[in-house]
């Protein structure tokens, strides 16, 4: 019989740790991980933090030494991207124009950012953040100081970037359209924390405005906001967002809807077909619903959960969310979803004015998020008490002496 072959497209952090986990599990096949950027697989929170800090070298970002890919029989095709698949020959045809037969198909084609398509919006000096190149870019546009840094957009990506332009010693303005920062994420009770502490390490943040073009000759030097305001500009960073890659997927035939879909073993429509990572519009059972999360541990988790499921294995993933930000002197973890709707009250344990405490966003009485804000070592009790689904004593979460885990038993 012809040696069985999984296909992994996307070589990020989901297919490199999906070409792993199958390596783990014993699978003995051929295993090919194919990605578009010459750049062997890395993470991508350091782009935004440690390397984009120049705390970091570039090598800690990678996902694995350059020799594994070798050593593990792992066929890395970097620089390389796949143009088509033909689901009825189980084929993948690669930019190269060689044809790849497959048993089993993972996408982990990720996501890219969203553009701003305003005048002026080709001008150098105006940046995104989504590669390691990209990062590169950023950090030397930082480096010197002393330069007028607009982000605009304040999601997780604009405040890093803007932290990081601050510890650089530059001029940062944040320019956003809705009434908080991360006002989708965490609804504006937490988002003024972050307005706050941007405001307070010299930042202008400026709320209930958008982007309406930009000015200069080659090079930008000046925003316009969407109330006719110049903000002066060296550098811009457009953090607004980013669109799940699902062309190809599309062009395949199989069901997409503000990402791949797939079920709750990141299956797709079709049966040798798997989708994991920030394309995956997967079904989460302990939520109840879809959900396409693009932070870095459904990365971590989804592409070995992906790679189970492709060997045959009985897979349900059914992960809490979960996301981490450093900005300036506050860390913090993010576990659950709270988007504004998701809730209907914030309940907070410990000194929120010294910025040491948990913010708990319940509906109906029932914990659907929790954040720790510079406490640690909390997000195993945190998630234990949204995965249990049962009302909790308001009063007994906002008391610290009150451990977490009797609440979640």
């Amino acid at each position: 019989m012809p040696e069985e072959t999984f296909v992994i497209v996307g070589a990020g952090l989901a297919g490199a740790k999906a070409a792993e986990t199958l390596r783990e599990e014993g699978f003995a096949g051929r295993v090919l991980l194919i990605g578009e950027e010459i750049e062997r697989p890395y993470e991508r929170p350091p782009l935004s933090k440690g390397f984009l800090l120049d705390k970091e070298p570039r090598e800690k970002a990678h996902v694995h030494e350059a020799d594994w890919y070798d050593k593990h029989d792992v066929d890395l095709r970097a620089g390389v991207s796949v143009t088509a698949i033909d689901r009825a020959a189980h084929q993948v045809r690669l930019s190269t124009k060689e044809p790849i037969g497959y048993t089993r198909l993972l996408l982990a084609t990720g996501a890219s950012p969203r553009r701003l398509e305003v005048p002026g919006s080709k001008l150098q000096g105006i940046h995104y953040l989504r590669t390691m190149a990209d990062s590169a870019a950023l950090k030397q546009a930082f480096a010197h100081g002393g330069r007028r840094v607009v982000v605009a957009g304040a999601g997780w990506i604009g405040l890093e970037a803007a932290a990081a332009a601050r510890a650089y010693g530059n001029e940062v303005t944040i320019i956003e359209p809705e009434p908080a920062p991360l006002h989708a994420a965490l609804g504006p009770e937490l988002g003024r924390l972050f307005a706050d502490l941007h405001h307070e390490h010299g930042v202008d943040v400026r709320l209930d405005q958008g982007v309406a073009g930009f000015w200069g000759a080659g090079q930008v030097s000046a925003v316009v906001t969407s109330g006719g305001a110049e903000v002066p500009a060296d550098v811009v960073v457009v953090g607004i967002g980013v669109r799940p890659n699902t062309a190809l997927a599309e062009k395949a035939g199989l069901e997409v809807s503000d990402g791949i879909l797939v079920d709750q073993s990141l299956r797709t429509s079709d049966p040798d077909v798997f989708a994991a990572g920030d394309v995956a519009n997967a079904y989460n059972p302990l939520l109840g619903r879809r959900i396409r999360v693009e932070h870095w541990a459904n990365a971590l988790n989804g592409g070995p959960a992906a790679a189970r499921a492709m060997l045959g294995q009985d897979v349900v993933y059914d992960r809490v969310p979960y996301f981490f930000s450093d900005q300036y002197d506050l860390g913090m973890e993010m576990s659950g979803v709270a988007a504004p709707g998701e809730y209907d009250r914030v309940v907070y344990r410990g000194d929120v004015a010294a910025r040491e405490f948990i913010a708990f966003w319940l509906n109906e009485g029932r914990v659907v998020g929790g954040m720790n804000v510079n406490v640690w070592d909390v997000t195993g009790d945190v998630q234990a008490l949204i995965r249990s689904g049962r009302p909790v004593d308001e009063a007994r979460l906002a008391d610290p002496a009150v451990p977490l885990a009797d609440l979640a038993a």
